[in-house]
């Protein structure tokens, strides 16, 4: 199951002369709406894998712990709405830092597209199941813990390697 290009109809054919490329081939990041750039997350939930940076050189290594308010199951904030209020750490992904923003694993949607590569195989929008991107080992569905509980002394004992796919 596809996307349905927008202006069209499933079971329509599209109108003539319409682009049918689906639309994040066809529009920048900073050109979609919001419906649009949400639907770009694949639902590894990378994103919300505690980091640690060496304060001498900055360099940015990842655990295996996430935010508390992940929901591990689901790979989804129990909290999106609020998640930058209730997680002042919790950076918001933007068109417009996106590209900025290096420890973003590299088969993520939203830094694929800002680096002119095309969506994985095992993204939802291509494969249409939801459950491809857990399918194929790239969330972190079931290879992670929650942060609470656990010093911050103790962090660095949950680093991480986190393979990425590149499809």
């Amino acid at each position: 199951m596809g996307a349905v290009p927008p202006g069209s109809r499933p079971g329509q054919p599209p109108q003539s002369g319409q682009d049918t490329s689906p639309f994040w081939e066809r529009k920048p990041l900073s050109a979609m709406t919001a419906e649009e750039w949400e639907s770009l997350c694949d639902g590894c939930a990378r994103c919300c894998l505690i980091k640690l940076e060496d304060e001498d050189t900055g360099e940015i290594e990842t655990t295996n712990i996430v935010c508390h308010l992940l929901d591990q199951q689901a790979c989804a904030c129990t909290d999106y709405a609020n998640r930058t209020k209730r997680v002042p750490t919790c950076i918001k992904l933007t068109p417009g830092n996106v590209a900025a923003i290096k420890w973003m694993p590299t088969s993520c949607a939203y830094r694929r597209l800002a680096e002119g590569r095309g969506l994985a195989s095992w993204h939802p929008l291509i494969s249409g199941d939801p459950e491809s991107i857990h399918a194929v080992g790239m969330s972190v569905r079931g290879k992670v813990v929650s942060e609470e509980g656990i010093a911050e002394d103790e962090l660095e004992d949950f680093l991480a390697i986190w393979e990425d796919l590149d499809d």
